[in-house]
C-alpha cells in the first residue's frame, strides 16, 4: 500500500504515528517504549472508527482506540509496575459504517487482516503480542491471527469471526460478551456473503470465555471494569488469573 504521508512524533515515552491513506484515515499510535517492550498489546477497533474519533470524540472516550490502548497500559502498570509492555492503538484499515451493508460482510476485514499481518511481521517481530479486538475489529483479527505467531487473541462484543470454531484460528482465543451489550441480540449466522457465523463467546465454540461484568458494547476498556482487568491480564500473559465468564 502506498502512503501519501508519513509522520512520526516522539514525546518522552510516547511515540505517535499517523498514516493518512487514500480512502479514509489509517492511524497507528504506540504508547510506551516499543523498542524495550517484551510484550505488546494491539487494540483493534470496530466499525465507525475514524480520525475524528480515534482519540476521543465520543460520549464515552474509552470506546475509542487511543483511550482504550492507554487504559490497558495504565491498568497493566497498576497490576505490574515493572511490566515491559507497550500498547498500540491500530486503525490500519478502512472501518465500515455501522449503518451500511458493508459491516455485514468481511470485505473491509479481509483487507484489514492483510495490513495487520504486515504490521505484526514488520514492526512487532520478536515481541510477545496479544490482540484485543472489538466488534467488527474481531473479524479483522481473526483473519490476521492464523500463522502470525501472536500469543493470544481476545475478542469482545464480536459479531462472529468468520470461522466455525476456535481451532481454525490456530492461536489461543479468549472471548467476552457484556451483559448489556446489544451485540448479544444480533443473530450469529452466515448467509452467503452476509454475517460471520457462530458467537465466539458461546459454549462449544472452543475458546476461553472471560468475565466482563455489567458492560455495554462500548464499555469493555473503561477503567474499573472487570473486562479491562481481564483483558490486561491476558495482555500480560497472566491468563491463570483471568476470571471466567
Amino acid at each position: 500500500m502506498l502512503y501519501r504521508a508519513f509522520t512520526v512524533v516522539a514525546v518522552a515515552a510516547l511515540a505517535c504515528t499517523a498514516v493518512p491513506a487514500a480512502h479514509g484515515d489509517r492511524i497507528i499510535r504506540v504508547y510506551g517504549d516499543l523498542r524495550a517492550a517484551e510484550r505488546v498489546v494491539v487494540v483493534v477497533p470496530g466499525s465507525d472508527t475514524t480520525a475524528a474519533n480515534f482519540d476521543g470524540g465520543r460520549a464515552d472516550p474509552y470506546s475509542t482506540p487511543a483511550f482504550g490502548a492507554r487504559s490497558v497500559l495504565a491498568e497493566a502498570r497498576a497490576l505490574d509496575p515493572g511490566a515491559r509492555l507497550a500498547a498500540v492503538a491500530w486503525l490500519g484499515y478502512d472501518s465500515p459504517d455501522t449503518a451500511s451493508v458493508s459491516v455485514l460482510t468481511d470485505r473491509a476485514a479481509r483487507r484489514g487482516a492483510e495490513e495487520l499481518r504486515r504490521y505484526l511481521a514488520r514492526t512487532l517481530r520478536g515481541k510477545r503480542v496479544s490482540l484485543l479486538c472489538h466488534s467488527y475489529g474481531s473479524v479483522v483479527c481473526a483473519g490476521a491471527a492464523p500463522g502470525s505467531g501472536v500469543e493470544s487473541l481476545a475478542v469482545f462484543g464480536s459479531p462472529g469471526l468468520g470461522v466455525s470454531s476456535a481451532a481454525e484460528l490456530g492461536v489461543p482465543l479468549w472471548a467476552g460478551s457484556g451483559s448489556r451489550d446489544w451485540m448479544r441480540r444480533v443473530p450469529k449466522v452466515r448467509l452467503g456473503p452476509l454475517g460471520f457465523g457462530p458467537d465466539p463467546a458461546a459454549p462449544g465454540f472452543g475458546g476461553d470465555v472471560f468475565a466482563t461484568g455489567d458492560v455495554g458494547h462500548s464499555g469493555y476498556l473503561h477503567p474499573g471494569t472487570e473486562s479491562l482487568r481481564n483483558l490486561t491480564l491476558i495482555a500480560l500473559g497472566r491468563t491463570g488469573e483471568v476470571s471466567r465468564g
